[in-house]
């Protein structure tokens, strides 16, 4: 109860990793949702009238998108959400144990 401690904080590691790791967090799910917005309102509303001029399977591009496209990139964007999320969690684990042999 009475050391002294010098240096960094276990406290403050923590709070410093578990920031960087929560920042990273936040970083990518911005990024997806941009895609997200851009995929369902931008494709799917907003540029309809022009996406219409190209046709897939009979069906106008604007209208796939908006029926199906914002859908299966939503779906995909799970996908990539979970994935780079386990490589940064991965990573944060590695740091984490690299800190742990230099006490």
């Amino acid at each position: 109860m009475g050391e002294v401690v010098t240096g960094a904080s276990p406290a403050r590691t923590t709070f410093a990793m578990a920031r960087s790791y929560w920042r990273k967090n936040l970083r990518v799910v911005a990024i997806l949702l941009a895609i997200w917005a851009f995929v369902g309102l931008g494709l799917g509303v907003l540029l309809v009238t022009p996406l219409n001029t190209v046709q897939i399977g009979g069906f106008k591009l604007g209208f796939w998108f908006g029926q199906q496209g914002a859908i299966f990139v939503f779906v995909a964007l799970i996908a990539i959400y979970a994935i780079w999320m386990d490589r940064i969690e991965a990573a944060e684990r590695r740091q984490r144990s690299d800190g742990e042999g230099d006490a």
